[in-house]
């Protein structure tokens, strides 16, 4: 296991570290019960456009995470019901992150179906509301180092460039001309994207 240093996640370039992010594995472990997958789908965000949380780099209680030096985790209620996990990017001040989207479940998939409540595997992590709820990632974690005991994220696989497809991000049309940025990124063709 290698997890990832500090350095990668103090980059400037969020559409980077977004695309960089795709084969790495994300994992939790919460009372000794590990659990994790590898990202398929992330996008990015940066205070510069009107899709991030912490447009003109304006800060408020919900965002504040998303202002700490990159490295830690940003982790919001949607829509009321769902948790949705971001890796923090930049440097302090600088508030960028990368929503992750959906995993390929790779270990404690057991774990994972009893906190979904649910029979089957198929499409555990296949959304970001999804993911967080499998991983048992809740509002708890918005904060945590991100090279916690309970919370990291390490070398997986490689991806090729050339299977990373760009597209435009989900769910946020009051963004304006800034919600047409191709900033969505996926593993061409895997089964764990988001729908």
């Amino acid at each position: 296991m290698s997890v990832l240093p500090d350095s990668f996640y103090l980059r400037k370039d969020v559409t980077l570290i977004a695309r960089q992010l795709l084969g790495k594995k994300l994992v939790t472990n919460i009372l000794g019960r590990r659990s994790g997958g590898i990202i398929v789908e992330t996008e990015a965000y940066s205070f510069r456009e009107r899709g991030c949380h912490a447009y003109d780099n304006k800060m408020t209680s919900r965002n504040k995470a998303m202002f700490e030096a990159g490295g830690v985790a940003y982790v919001y209620l949607c829509y009321g019901i769902h948790n949705l996990f971001n890796v923090v990017t930049n440097q302090n001040g600088i508030a960028d992150a990368v929503l992750i989207r959906a995993l390929e479940p790779s270990e404690g998939q057991t774990y994972m179906i009893e906190r979904m409540k649910t029979q089957s595997a198929k499409r555990l992590t296949s959304g970001p509301g999804k993911l967080t709820k499998a991983l048992g990632i809740d509002r708890s974690f918005n904060g945590r180092y991100l090279r916690s005991d309970e919370l990291w994220i390490e070398d997986g696989i490689q991806v090729v460039r050339s299977h990373i497809v760009a597209s435009v991000r989900i769910g946020i049309d009051y963004a304006g001309k800034d919600a047409l940025l191709p900033w969505r990124f996926s593993i061409n063709g895997n089964q764990w994207i988001s729908k």
